[in-house]
């Protein structure tokens, strides 16, 4: 086995979203983001006791996991639609119930091992700004469930 001798780049992320069910998944690229980043923080819970010898001893009891995700609102050649993968994201924010949650997935692009699926809710925030800006959409993926280790879906 070889060392690393590169540095990983933050673009090396891909997100898909599940447009089929769970049963039957149907994944597709999430298009045109511009900045991606997760986190899965665990909930520790001190269970100190006078046996640890005046030791603090901690204890797992919980985690959560999310991704925030900028991405660029991009319309068909006439105008008329935005991309599926996008207006997924967006109905799901606007449900309640069974369909305010998505599966996604994300993965190294280029093939390396880290790989993650889950279901998540949607707060959709648009970004507004300059008249010069692009339209933009941040999107927080709020984990509900296990965050799952997956083999990565691009072969190298």
């Amino acid at each position: 086995m070889s060392t690393p001798t590169e540095t990983a780049l933050a673009r090396r992320w891909r997100m898909d979203v599940n447009m089929g069910t769970s049963g039957s998944p149907d994944w597709q690229l999430c298009p045109a983001i511009t900045e991606f980043q997760w986190t899965a923080d665990p909930n520790h819970e001190d269970d100190t006791t006078y046996d640890s010898d005046g030791w603090k001893t901690n204890v797992k009891t919980a985690q959560e996991w999310e991704v925030e995700a900028t991405f660029n609102r991009k319309a068909s050649p006439d105008s008329t639609t935005y991309s599926p993968v996008h207006e997924k994201l967006r109905a799901a924010f606007l449900a309640y119930g069974e369909d305010s949650r998505v599966g996604i997935r994300f993965y190294d692009r280029n093939g390396l091992p880290e790989a993650y699926s889950g279901d998540v809710l949607v707060t959709w925030e648009p970004q507004g700004g300059e008249y010069t800006d692009l339209d933009q959409v941040q999107v927080t993926l709020t984990g509900t469930g296990p965050l799952t280790s997956i083999t990565n879906p691009v072969t190298p």
